[in-house]
């Protein structure tokens, strides 16, 4: 069906129909449109109006016969009814009549084994711009026959009406798997069109034999593939953009029996704060072509201001993956060797590294424990801690014990070590202690990369459960202790006690069906 038919069957009238224009006829129709202005680095740089992180609370899939019992239902995965879509639906293509439409046909995933074709109705080009930038570019010759396996209608500026429409607010984000479709109303946030189609990527990879996994990865000279998890603000952009290792994806990958293959075509980093020093690869990528949301700039000069957050926190660059220098340009690698998961510890309890072994490694994948960051999500303000399943519960359609299933069992098969990584507070709690430096951080990833560990000496961390190492070439041993690096000891302890109690209480969930094993290597009092 060609395009024209498609619109038409689907009962969008528009009045025009743009389909993968170049980033240059996008910057420009998003310029023109005043949907943008160009900063002095040549990135466009856009507002995202009332909402600039995701909107959790928001997020909605149809209720029907095939998602009933495959369907994790709870206060992320909220049902919603068939009536309730159709709807929307008849919103969006109201809204859309008589507007020029942008359109983005391409793919999810490097692996053409397990590539999705994707298409982007947009009712604004910078949403368009966004789609090109990140998803997988097709070639002239893959859109002669295109025919989407889902489609994402992404119109911000629609405005819904709470109860009226069904929903809870003006805002709407709704997954349909019977029609195949994402609707997107009420929210500018380019990360909705983004995390909607990694939803559908991990509710559909399980069942092809494929593990779906929030993480970074880059590999090193010889081949061996590392795989970061871990939430918004936890290093996954930043770690893995490591110049001495080749980047495959920072975000969003698959873990099939060949290996691991990325999502995307292009990454969405933090930038709040970022530094060219500490950051070189990721602020160099910010140029012509990528976009820049919610940043503070000179309106002379058009210079930004990556430290200024009057805005919000959550400031976000998207830029294609090519613009990394010696990127994996087919986003595939070879089974990970070294799977780290990255947690921004608010309370300042866990040490920077522990070695987790495979019950371990499972105990702490269910339980997810970081901090959400300020800005990522509407109404958070400042680091609260959080526990998401799998270090991605918001983006997880199916139960977590599928995931973590997958993850086990490739762990084994592959032989795989396992980290974690505490990026977040050392020396006392947020508001006391201090942040770990990404310097810190990257010596102790560098140390495992390159084996340096491999003879290493651990220790057990007292109630923490957890596996650490005496010392670590270059880095004070003294931080690899937390206690050691707060002043009140008896703070500290408290503190912990909270914290594993927090552990306790979140895994109650998980109890009933994990091994003894497993629960055993979790935190105890």
């Amino acid at each position: 069906m060609n395009i024209s038919s498609w619109f038409q069957s689907n009962g969008i009238e528009c009045i025009s129909y743009y389909r993968n224009l170049s980033v240059p006829k996008l910057i420009e129709a998003s310029i023109k449109r005043d949907e943008g202005i160009l900063a002095l680095n040549g990135t466009l740089l856009v507002r995202t109006g009332e909402r600039t992180g995701r909107s959790p609370n928001d997020r909605y899939i149809v209720r029907e016969s095939s998602t009933e019992s495959n369907i994790d239902w709870n206060k992320v995965n909220i049902p919603i009814s068939e009536d309730a879509y159709n709807h929307i639906f008849l919103k969006i293509q109201s809204f859309l009549r008589r507007k020029e439409v942008f359109v983005f046909d391409g793919f999810v995933g490097a692996d053409p084994d397990y590539r999705l074709r994707i298409r982007v109705v947009a009712q604004q080009a910078w949403h368009a711009l966004f789609a090109t930038t990140l998803f997988l570019r097709p070639k002239k010759e893959e859109l002669l026959d295109f025919e989407p396996d889902f489609t994402v209608y992404a119109c911000g500026n629609l405005k819904l009406d709470g109860e009226k429409d069904m929903v809870r607010s003006n805002t709407a984000i709704v997954i349909n798997f019977k029609q195949r479709s994402v609707l997107i109303c009420g929210s500018n946030y380019g990360g909705e069109i983004k995390k909607s189609i990694f939803s559908v990527m991990n509710y559909l990879m399980p069942d092809r034999g494929v593990f779906p996994m929030h993480c970074s990865a880059n590999v090193g000279a010889k081949g061996d593939t590392a795989i970061f998890f871990g939430l918004s603000g936890t290093g996954k952009t930043t770690l893995s953009a490591d110049p001495s290792r080749r980047l495959i994806g920072d975000d969003e990958h698959g873990w099939s029996e060949k290996g691991i293959f990325n999502f995307e075509g292009g990454c969405y980093a933090k930038v709040i704060r970022l530094s060219k020093v500490s950051e070189p690869l990721i602020y160099n990528s910010i140029k012509f072509g990528s976009i820049l949301e919610n940043v503070i700039y000179d309106d002379e000069t058009r210079i930004v201001d990556y430290d200024d957050a009057s805005i919000t926190e959550n400031t976000r660059a998207t830029y294609p993956v090519d613009y990394i220098p010696e990127v994996v340009i087919d986003g595939i690698g070879d089974h990970p060797r070294n799977i780290f998961f990255l947690t921004a510890d608010a309370f300042g309890i866990l040490p920077p590294i522990a070695k987790l072994e495979p019950e371990a490694a499972m105990y702490h994948f269910l339980s997810g424990y970081t901090a959400k960051v300020a800005g990522t999500e509407s109404g958070i303000k400042e680091p609260q801690a959080t526990f998401s399943a799998c270090f991605g519960a918001p983006f997880l359609p199916r139960s977590p014990w599928i995931y973590a299933r997958m993850l086990s069992d490739k762990m084994k098969k592959f032989r795989a070590n396992c980290w974690l990584i505490n990026t977040g507070w050392s020396g006392g709690p947020y508001g006391i202690g201090r942040r770990m430096s990404i310097e810190l951080t990257r010596s102790i990833i560098n140390a495992v990369l390159t084996e340096d560990l491999a003879n290493a000496k651990f220790i057990k961390l007292g109630n923490l459960n957890l596996l650490i190492p005496e010392k670590i070439p270059g880095v004070d041993s003294k931080v690899l202790i937390p206690e050691n690096t707060w002043p009140n000891k008896e703070f500290y302890r408290e503190k912990m006690r909270a914290l594993i109690e927090m552990f306790n209480k979140n895994f109650e969930r998980f109890r009933s069906g994990a091994d003894p094993k497993v629960i055993d290597a979790g935190p105890y009092l």
